[in-house]
């Protein structure tokens, strides 16, 4: 088998968020460990997307920070074509990858310098990773890249308070390209767009994909947006994986109980008038998780094995993972949901 370009293996981050030491000796608390991320397992092969998907809360940009090197892990492995990122400690041992490993942040008014300019802001990462020598031929590579993402070479002498909210989220594309990545970590990059402008963005990072080869893990709490460019998309609950499946899988046929829901929540245009479970009750704290799985509280299926016992992911033979005691004995109803013909 091919090696996967990205492999995460038991992946934690845990965050200390105890009052300080002082406080908890005069109130007589212990330490309060916040796990942000609990345990996550997934690859990605060379020129897929794959996207995750959940509520607020549920981990997914810790995932994504945790990636790029933003964060250490806990515990758990990074390995990107084999080399553990994790185990990278010098500048010198990381640059060969942070080249090939970029991101692009969701709200395209804060990732950029507002005192630099657009040519500027793209040249970085040229410089820094030592890739053209010399003025002019940085510059006529910025014009390149601006040209890539639909921008002209004339827009790298303007700052960014001057362009769209949608341009602006170019331009960190732009940037992102131009240290030659293989690899883009995308952190909800339409989210703070215009619906319009959301389909452009999309449709501009399809086509780079195809022109460059580039494998994207795309983030977003956004189901209309993960259907439009993902290959494989996972569904995250409190840290966990609670299902990963191809996309026109999932949304044809989800089998865990929150996938469902989730989905269930977009409207039905088709007005097939299928029976709808609307999500109920709101995210336990990631701080006191519930026993067993951390989505009983909220289940409809639920039954004491849910409350005492955490479920692991188990592979069905269509090539979805679910993490459901209710999906193994039968419990939780299975069959398509008419998101999705074919």
């Amino acid at each position: 088998m091919v090696e996967p370009l990205l492999r995460v293996a038991d992946l934690a981050r845990y965050f200390d968020v105890s009052p300080p030491w002082l406080n908890r000796v005069l109130e007589g608390q212990g330490r309060a460990i916040l796990k942000a991320v609990d345990g996550v397992n997934f690859t990605i092969p060379k020129g897929e997307t794959f996207s995750i998907v959940g509520e607020s809360g549920c981990g997914k940009s810790t995932v994504a920070r945790l990636v790029v090197g933003l964060y250490r892990p806990t515990r758990g492995s990074i390995s990107f074509e084999g080399h553990d990122l994790a185990s990278l400690t010098t500048r010198a041992q990381m640059a060969p990858l942070r080249r090939r490993l970029q991101m692009i942040f969701q709200d395209p008014f804060a990732s950029l310098n507002p005192r630099w300019r657009v040519a500027d802001i793209i040249a970085e990462p040229i410089r820094a990773f030592g890739l053209i020598e010399g003025r002019q031929a940085i510059l006529d590579r910025v014009g390149q890249l601006l040209r890539q993402v639909k921008l002209a070479p004339v827009d790298g002498e303007k700052y960014p308070h001057e362009f769209s909210g949608g341009q602006r989220q170019r331009i960190s594309i732009a940037r992102a390209l131009a240290s030659q990545p293989d690899f883009l970590v995308c952190d909800e990059p339409t989210s703070a767009l215009d619906v319009s402008v959301q389909a452009q963005i999309l449709n501009l990072m399809k086509d780079l994909q195809r022109q460059l080869g580039l494998t994207y893990l795309f983030i977003s709490h956004n189901l209309a947006v993960v259907y439009h460019i993902s290959d494989r998309v996972a569904v995250m609950y409190l840290g966990r994986m609670a299902e990963v499946a191809p996309t026109k899988i999932l949304f044809r046929r989800p089998r865990h109980p929150y996938t469902r829901m989730l989905l269930d929540t977009i409207p039905d245009l088709a007005m097939t008038g299928r029976q709808r479970q609307p999500v109920a009750g709101e995210v336990p704290s990631p701080i006191d998780p519930p026993t067993g799985c951390a989505f009983h509280p909220r289940c409809p299926h639920a039954n004491d094995r849910c409350r005492s016992e955490r479920p692991e992911p188990r592979a069905l033979p269509d090539g979805a993972l679910v993490a459901c005691h209710g999906v193994e004995e039968g419990r939780v109803p299975d069959g398509p949901i008419g998101l999705v013909q074919g």
